[in-house]
């Protein structure tokens, strides 16, 4: 077995980084958050990601929520129009708020700058960012399964 120094210096897996942020993410999640994550996928299927990434932010509450950690996965994935530094300043920027109301307006320009990301990416990019998605959502869906008992 490799000491920990070695294991420090090993490059971490995208895989690996997809389940140690899904597992961060859902750590206070809720049964409800769970049974959304775990339908997600389905969704995006079915109904396209820009729509599901759409309907959850009209929804709000526990959909938004997990809609929310999606973005902010795939924006620091930085594929396509994603890369664009606007999206972890902005997440900087929401980690900082201090109030409801300031965190709500932040939101609202992280979503609507997503979508028009989305709306602008080339097919390529956005088969990536599709691609990202599911990857991702299969690892939230067992953490937060995991973690929620």
């Amino acid at each position: 077995m490799a000491n920990a120094k070695e294991q420090k210096l090993r490059p971490e897996t995208l895989e690996q980084r997809r389940a140690q942020n899904a597992w961060d993410v859902c750590a206070d999640y809720t049964e409800k958050h769970v049974n959304f994550a775990k339908g997600l996928p389905a969704l995006i299927m079915n109904s396209g990601l820009m729509q599901v990434l759409a309907f959850c932010h009209e929804k709000g509450g526990d959909c938004e929520r997990v809609a929310a950690d999606l973005r902010q996965w795939l924006a620091s994935q930085k594929i396509g129009p994603l890369a664009a530094p606007f999206f972890l300043e902005e997440a900087k920027k929401l980690e900082q708020a201090r109030d409801e109301k300031e965190k709500r307006q932040i939101q609202q320009r992280i979503f609507e700058a997503f979508m028009q990301a989305l709306m602008q990416s080339s097919p390529h990019d956005y088969q990536r960012i599709n691609a990202e998605a599911f990857a991702w959502l299969k690892w939230l869906r067992q953490m937060a399964a995991a973690r929620v008992q």
